[in-house]
Parts: structure tokens; sequence; C-alpha cells
């Protein structure tokens, strides 16, 4: 058995019995809308999915883009991104703008009705002429059609991530703007050659959010943490679906 596995099943846990507050990430928050057996299965019993490879390419851009963007931060000036889509916004300089990047901090919350410390780790956050910060993520991918627009499936996840974001400032007391930002890097592969550097072509996306949803997914959420009994898997849940199908070949 690996050490991750032998860690998954020891450490950081919930425990219905503890009075101590239970860190839950935003991304554990997303793997209980994904699937409840898999949320519960991770974080109640310590049997997380199989973890995938690391991004290091995403994470490349991400940390390039914020000292790009940290450099208008410091001289409190609009980006030429945010000159070119005319959006009213500077990248702001919050005190707490480091510890709110950081994976294991982020932008934190006790939601006292369940005990649950909410956190999430943004990427980057503007302030417009009201007085309104703006959270702003960044993504990057490459395809050969332009990315103009949210409009698959799969980044609805994106969409719920922004919302929760705007829902953590919230609960901190901030003023915070339903539009939040895309800054999306698509990765060109038309070049004649490679000559050592990836370009691409980076638009802004904007996305009004409603962070509506958020409080009621944390109750139901702390409710399937409590519960006795392991729930169903959601039916669209491929990790559920592939156990399935094992166990009936096996």
């Amino acid at each position: 058995m690996s050490q991750y596995h032998t860690a998954r099943r020891t450490k950081g846990l919930y425990d219905p019995k503890s009075s101590e507050p239970f860190k839950l990430s935003r991304s554990k928050l997303e793997l209980f809308t994904d699937c409840p057996r898999c949320f519960y299965l991770d974080r109640r019993l310590g049997v997380g999915r199989v973890p995938g490879f690391p991004f290091a390419l995403n994470s490349a851009v991400d940390a390039l883009l914020k000292k790009e963007f940290d450099i208008h931060r410091a001289k409190n000036k609009k980006h030429p991104l945010i000159e070119k889509y005319g959006v009213d916004a500077v990248p702001v300089a919050h005190e707490d703008l480091d510890k709110w990047r950081h994976n294991f901090t982020g932008v934190q919350y006790l939601h006292e009705p369940t005990n649950l410390l909410i956190f999430g780790a943004i990427d980057d956050l503007w302030i417009n002429s009201k007085g309104e910060y703006i959270v702003v993520d960044y993504k990057s991918t490459s395809k050969e059609e332009d990315i103009t627009e949210l409009n698959k499936e799969w980044q609805d996840g994106y969409k719920r991530q922004m919302e929760i974001y705007q829902w953590l400032l919230r609960q901190n007391g901030y003023k915070v703007s339903d539009t939040s930002y895309f800054v999306y890097c698509n990765g060109k592969t038309d070049r004649e050659a490679f000559d050592a550097k990836l370009e691409f072509d980076v638009t802004l996306i904007p996305y009004v959010g409603d962070d509506s949803w958020v409080e009621k997914t944390i109750i139901s959420a702390h409710k399937c943490l409590n519960s006795s009994k392991i729930p169903k898997a959601s039916p669209d849940c491929d990790w559920c679906a592939y156990v399935e199908a094992r166990r009936g070949k096996e």
C-alpha cells in the first residue's frame, strides 16, 4: 500500500463527535456536488479517488500571470488586458492577497451552523470604481477553436468555483461584484516551430455569478458527513460506474 493511501486513511477525516471546526476546501465541496458517495468515502472514510497527475504547465502559466499582474498591482495601474476589454478595474493590493492565494489557507469562513471551515484559494483580485472586489481566475488549455465563452457542460465547475470565492469574500464582509473574470490562455499549435517557447492567445471572459446555492450545499454536505450510511452514487459519476462495472466482472 502506498504512503499516499495510508495517509488518506488516518488524517484529515471528518469525525461527527468532534467539536473542532472541520476544514472543507472548495474542491471538496465540488466533489460533493459531483458525487455524494465519493465525497463521503473521501472525507468520512478516507478512501479518495485516485489522484491525477499535476498540471505542471498550467501551474507555470498561473505563476507567470500572477507575477505579470503584480507588476501593475504595485503601480496601481490597469493591465493591458483590462485596458483591451474596457473593464472598470485595477488589480488590488490587498494585505491578505498572498494568504488568499495560498492553497492551504485561501479565503476562509467558519460556517457556524455546521462548524465547517470553508476555504478556497483565489488566483487574483481586482477592484472597480465602485469599491467592489472582482474575483479573477486563470485558466490555460490548448484548443484549436477560439475560447470566448464558457459554454461547455464541463465548465460548469469553473462557474461554481467562482461563486464559492464570491461567497467566501462576502461572508468575510467584503463588497463583491457579481461579475467575475476568467483570464483564459489558449496555447497555439499552428506556429511554424516550437523555438523553445509556447505562445498563447489570451482572452478575458466575464461571468455573472449567483452564489445563492452555496450555503444550501454546505448544509447538505454536512448532513452527508454526519450520516451513518454511505450515500448513493451520482448517476453521472464515472468513478462509481467503473467500480460497479469492475465488481460485476470480478
